[in-house]
């Protein structure tokens, strides 16, 4: 069962309103949000057709005429008429059962509306425009809003990999997301959600163009036009286009004029007919497009017409669907020249129509009806163009390339075309709207199959409003929870990471006196067994952190020491590092080609940071200095890791897991009974601590009543069981845990005799 959403095109009178949505939704399940007239007016001929229209076909407002530059009006207007389509959502959905699906740019920041409202709406969301690449994307001073409103979407679908692209580049750069393929399924991790991505191109309502197709006007329509096209020896080439600045329908006629100045032989012979339909937005630029497509198609006929012959042919009244499909079929080429389209789904149509029907066939071809051909020639930068690999495909900008393509598709050889026109038509059966509409929402189905089993919570004000999802045994860590467990513990393991951890990610690695001054706290406890675990040299942490009872392990955990006046050890037999003299030439090639990338050369360990390098380059970069590190080094004994913005050649066997298992072995051994363990980290290399410290191996050096906090920094998937948003959420709950010790500390030292 559907219900359809959407507005009319005229403005009902407020006494009308509620009559004309229950004849709506009785007679065709439809219901109309009725959006204030100068509401509309800035909604849909504003926001929508000034700048995001202009800007998603690449056209920047670099001046007044081109789009319009940015107005705050128009945008409040834009998400006042979303939020009118939001209300009439709310009106009549079921949201544990019915699924959302929002079309097209004009409602980009419904999903937000509808995520607040209700945080488990199986939701998705369909760009029938293209989406630009992030380099005129990130021009729109609403960048950011956007992008996280359609985050709030379970799925999104594109027509073609290259918007698909652009949309997971912008969350990239814009926002720091990274996005992974599951099985086949391109996906994002949000917030603890995942967000699907879907590429597949809408297809055309094969059974409505076959009524079409069947009509007595259209077979009448064909029969006349016919009459005036073929009973001369005309062939026609066809346009069918929207006269607005993107369909290059003066580019079409450049390279026609170009066509007929290059092969005289067709002149008295071809026709193109360019059927123009009315631009759906208005303008100055909409008047410049018809005054120049009126002007050529006067100079071309004039150069080139003869009596009782026009090379040209402009239709610029509104045709009858069964006209345009009557037109369709009689033309032996189609040509789309659009300069930037989402879709274009002319060609589609253009096919089917050729195909025909018994009756078409007999018409057209009476001797051979079962020989069905047709020719396109399309503009590579059109959403269907990837689709249809029979079609001459041309860069409409290069009007002499064009040109050769119209002459190549009226010559090919007959077979040929028949050929061509065989595989474009079994494509476009077999993927038709219906097709793409099933298999969108069985997609949706299966990305929205898990929300039952997840927690959910909304963060944010205003559009930055999003939903945290989680699994339901992750959890926060409440400072409430752990006070009261490190206040029963009578002897505790805490084990920290800390770049990222105590130290947020920033140029000045060095902690700050209060972070030095809070370990201490906890080190003067003489139930606390604090260890700090960190990737830099240990060199580096004995001058930062001056605590006397603090342990370290420095480089993951290769070198260990337990206090400051202890000597340092080594967790694994010495490792040879004479393998740097092979990884480091390597490391160095990668950071002479990657801008803003260093290297860091430790004792053991040998790492290639590239956190200050472009995110999408620095990325790949590190995927292939992976694998060209594991190919020279293969023979070595060491490991190579790829961290959050580094890669890391470290000795095999060495790891932060080992140092948690070693730290509570070792009390064990002294004959301390752990009955607290807190570990916090923040990126892969401590999931390994997560693992160790929550597995049955270490539970035997634990106390059986010992409580274990295995706790991530920043919502994400982990081996740990608690998380905690950012470093100074740590830095709090580790202040707020020396306090405790300090109270306890002071509770228990005997009071100072009063001066009598």
């Amino acid at each position: 069962e559907f219900i359809y959403i959407g507005c009319l095109r005229d403005d009902i009178p407020l006494a009308d309103q509620d009559a004309v949505a229950q004849a709506l939704l009785e007679s065709y399940n439809c219901v109309p949000a009725f959006l204030p007239p100068d509401i509309a007016e800035r909604y849909y001929h504003g926001f929508c057709k000034q700048h995001l229209w202009p800007l998603f076909h690449y056209m920047l407002p670099l001046s007044p005429d081109l789009g319009g530059r940015f107005d705050r009006a128009l945008w409040q207007s834009y998400v006042s008429a979303n939020k009118i389509f939001a209300d009439k959502v709310l009106e009549v959905i079921n949201p544990d059962d019915d699924f959302v699906w929002v079309h097209d740019y004009h409602l980009m920041v419904l999903p937000t509306f509808l995520r607040k409202r209700f945080n488990r709406i199986k939701l998705g969301f369909f760009l029938h425009s293209p989406f630009p690449s992030s380099e005129i994307y990130k021009t729109l001073p609403v960048r950011e809003e956007l992008l996280r409103a359609l985050l709030n979407s379970d799925l999104i679908g594109f027509h073609t990999f290259d918007y698909a692209r652009h949309f997971l580049s912008c969350c990239g750069r814009m926002l720091g997301l990274s996005y992974e393929s599951k099985r086949g399924h391109i996906c994002l991790e949000y917030y603890g959600r995942t967000v699907s991505i879907k590429i597949l191109p809408v297809g055309v309502n094969m059974g409505q163009l076959k009524t079409v197709l069947a009509l007595p006007e259209t077979e009448a329509k064909v029969a006349e036009l016919m009459a005036t096209y073929s009973g001369k020896g005309r062939v026609v080439m066809l346009g069918v286009d929207d006269m607005d600045i993107f369909k290059g329908i003066s580019l079409k006629l450049l390279a026609m004029e170009e066509l007929l100045r290059q092969h005289p032989e067709w002149r008295g012979k071809l026709v193109l007919v360019q059927v123009a339909n009315p631009a759906r937005g208005r303008g100055k630029d909409v008047d410049e497009v018809k005054g120049e497509t009126y002007a050529m198609v006067r100079r071309i006929n004039e150069a080139y017409g003869a009596p009782g012959y026009e090379p040209v042919v402009l239709i610029d009244e509104p045709l009858q669907f069964y006209e345009r499909v009557a037109y369709y079929v009689v033309a032996e080429v189609c040509l789309v020249t659009a300069v930037r389209d989402g879709m274009n789904l002319i060609p589609y149509e253009y096919i089917v129509s050729r195909q025909g029907n018994e009756a078409l066939d007999r018409m057209l071809q009476p001797s051979k009806p079962e020989e069905k051909k047709s020719m396109l020639v399309v503009s590579e930068f059109i959403g269907c163009s990837p689709s249809l690999s029979g079609a001459v495909r041309v860069n409409p900008w290069n009007i002499e390339a064009v040109a050769d393509a119209m002459e190549s598709a009226l010559v090919l050889p007959e077979k040929e075309k028949r050929m061509r026109h065989d595989k474009h038509y079994r494509y476009v059966d077999t993927h038709d709207v219906g097709y793409w509409a099933t298999s969108f929402l069985q997609d949706l189905e299966r990305t929205c199959k898990d929300h039952a089993q997840r927690r959910c919570w909304g963060i944010g004000f205003g559009l930055r409003f999003r939903v945290v999802s989680l699994d339901l045994s992750f959890r926060k860590l409440a400072m409430e929870h752990i006070v009261m467990a490190y206040r029963r513990a009578k002897t505790r393991a805490i084990l920290l990471d800390y770049d990222g951890t105590l130290m947020p990610q920033a140029i000045n690695k060095s902690p700050s006196a209060n972070s030095v001054e809070t370990l201490t706290s906890l080190c003067r406890d003489k139930s606390n067994k604090v260890f700090l675990c960190s990737g830099f040299e240990k060199g580096t942490l004995h001058d930062w952190f001056p605590c006397e009872n603090l342990g370290l392990a420095a480089e993951h955990g290769y070198f260990l020491r337990s206090s400051r006046d202890a000597e340092w050890e080594i967790s694994i037999p010495p490792a040879d590092c004479s393998w740097k003299q092979i990884a480091e030439p390597v490391m160095c090639l990668y950071r002479e080609t990657t801008d803003g990338s260093i290297i860091e050369n430790r004792e053991t360990v040998l790492v290639w940071n590239y956190e200050d390098a472009d995110p999408d380059f620095g990325s790949c970069q590190a995927k292939e200095l992976v694998d060209h590190l594991e190919s020279v080094l293969a023979n070595e004994p060491v490991s190579v890791k790829s961290t959050g913005h580094s890669v890391e050649v470290k000795p095999q066997g060495v790891s932060k897991g080992l140092v948690a298992r070693r730290l509570l072995a070792s009390m064990q051994e002294r004959g301390m009974c752990t009955d607290f363990v807190l570990c916090i980290g923040d990126d892969r290399s401590d999931e390994e601590m997560f693992q160790m410290i929550t597995s049955s191996t270490c539970g035997e050096s634990l106390a059986a009543t010992a409580e274990v906090f295995a706790c991530t920094v920043g919502r994400k998937p982990s081996k740990a069981k608690y998380y905690l948003d950012d470093t100074a959420e740590v830095v709090r709950l580790m202040q707020g845990l020396a306090s405790v010790s300090n109270e306890l500390a002071r509770a228990a030292s005997p009071p100072e005799d009063d001066d009598e």
